[in-house]
């Protein structure tokens, strides 16, 4: 049993729809579905992929070009990387590092995941990168935490399927998400070594209202959830009460994070570009929302070994 701190289930509250913002269409690429946004603060561009594609994107804004920068094994997740390039989190439990423009190099083989993949990852201001993955038919999901000495350590078993994450303003909570359990889950965080602990839920959602897919955290310490199959978004308080919905007319919204040169900017990946009979004409597409709200730079990978091996 997880102890609710005033757990909120979202479906049961009326919602606040936000007035006088404009969605606009980034870019589309028809991702099957597209996932993992970064926004990188020293490029000022924005990446992101499309899971069961093997694709990756990069989008600058400045300029307003785009472009598809990967093809290759499934990528469920990545983080950038401190030395540049990005850590990859596949399928089939691998993890590989990619410089951009050669193919990514195997870091890691790990045999618990071969018939699993990565499917969300968040790198912490120490370096540290917190990596989930999707149950299978024969076990459950789990969570790692990667260590920039190479060692993963192991967090969490038995999760449905490893999904948005986040930290808190000051950096005492951590944000979990598995989106089977349509829950969200925050645990106390020690930033010094990277432990979780006191796991108790934070929001619950009913599946009929959508699914809680990606998460970010803006600077008053609202929580932001994309909602796939909600054709929405929502922003929490810090108690998990539903404080703003945002609606989009595309059924599976799958991931969010805050952009731009005053992180003002509010990026939104979507997924259904297979399926546009079913889903709509822009299901799969890249949206932009210039808000009120201001987000936090994300923070680098620091890993500092060639291979990562189970702790």
């Amino acid at each position: 049993m997880f102890e609710a701190r005033e757990a909120a289930k979202v479906d049961e509250i009326e919602s606040i729809n936000s007035s006088g913002l404009s969605i606009e269409l980034v870019c589309d690429y028809a991702c099957h579905i597209g996932e993992n946004r970064l926004w990188h603060p020293l490029e000022h561009q924005l990446y992101w992929t499309d899971i069961p594609t093997g694709r990756m994107f990069r989008y600058q804004p400045g300029t307003g070009s785009h472009t598809q920068i990967y093809s290759g094994r499934l990528v469920g997740g990545f983080t950038l990387e401190a030395g540049g390039g990005l850590l990859l989190f596949m399928d089939r439990g691998t993890i590989s590092r990619w410089n951009g423009e050669t193919v990514a190099v195997c870091l890691a083989d790990i045999p618990a995941e071969r018939t699993s993949r990565f499917n969300d990852v968040i790198a912490d201001p120490r370096g540290l990168v917190f990596c989930g993955t999707m149950a299978t038919s024969n076990a459950g999901g789990r969570l790692y935490r990667l260590d920039t000495d190479g060692l993963l350590h192991l967090l969490l078993e038995d999760v449905g399927c490893s999904n948005g994450m986040g930290f808190s303003c000051d950096l005492s909570t951590f944000y979990y998400t598995d989106s089977f359990a349509q829950e969200i889950y925050c645990f106390d965080y020690d930033v010094i070594d990277g432990s979780i602990a006191n796991r108790r839920t934070f929001a619950r959602f009913d599946e009929t209202g959508g699914v809680p897919d990606g998460l970010c955290v803006d600077d008053k310490n609202r929580v932001w959830s994309a909602l796939w199959g909600g054709s929405a978004i929502v922003r929490l308080t810090e108690k998990g009460a539903l404080s703003d919905r945002i609606s989009l007319q595309v059924p599976k919204v799958s991931s969010l994070t805050v952009g731009g040169d005053a992180f003002g900017d509010l990026y939104i990946t979507t997924a259904g570009g297979n399926q546009r009979e079913s889903d709509g004409p822009l299901a799969g597409a890249l949206f932009r929302i210039r808000t009120w709200l201001r987000g936090r730079p994300g923070s680098f990978s620091q890993l500092r070994s060639d291979k990562i091996s189970l702790a």
